[in-house]
């Protein structure tokens, strides 16, 4: 498959005839800015769901209280409901999450600045993944709304 990136995470949701919608909390909307610059992709991006504070990850995507204060924000489980979310709230095959802390503060001895959690739902299986980046802020940012897209491809490339 050639093109970039986004162009072929467009090709591969339009083979399937699916639709893709984003939760970002650290990213701020890049993934989808990202997925955005691909005409055509109305046909196949939702929208996306940028919730920062706890509280708008809970009213916006249903993310449970009990998981962000007993795993934090910054969590695989968090990850996951805020993917459930985002496919659920707009109706997609494919919710895509990012939450991390892009920095330079917020970091802990057991969540380090750059740590961030990438999730994907679909109806019949959720995932995460989990990265350490060492980066500035920026970087950071860019670098997690990356690894959230080749997540995404891999997942929509699979031959079913």
């Amino acid at each position: 498959m050639t093109g970039t990136l986004e162009e072929q995470i467009g090709h591969a949701l339009m083979h399937r005839g699916w639709t893709v919608a984003l939760a970002e909390s650290c990213t701020g909307g890049l993934i989808g800015h990202r997925l955005t610059n691909v005409p055509g992709s109305s046909a196949y991006f939702l929208g996306s769901i940028v919730a920062y504070a706890y509280e708008a990850k809970e009213h916006l995507l249903g993310v449970r209280h009990q998981t962000l204060y007993e795993h934090g924000a910054v969590s695989r489980e968090t990850a996951i409901e805020m993917a459930r979310g985002a496919r659920r709230s707009l109706g997609a095959d494919v919710g895509l999450s990012v939450t991390g802390i892009a920095g330079p503060g917020g970091g802990l001895p057991d969540k380090p600045v750059g740590l961030t959690w990438v999730g994907l739902s679909q109806r019949d299986r959720d995932q995460a993944e989990r990265f350490v980046w060492s980066g500035d802020r920026l970087t950071n940012k860019e670098q997690s709304a990356e690894a959230a897209l080749i997540l995404l491809l891999r997942v929509v490339s699979q031959q079913p």
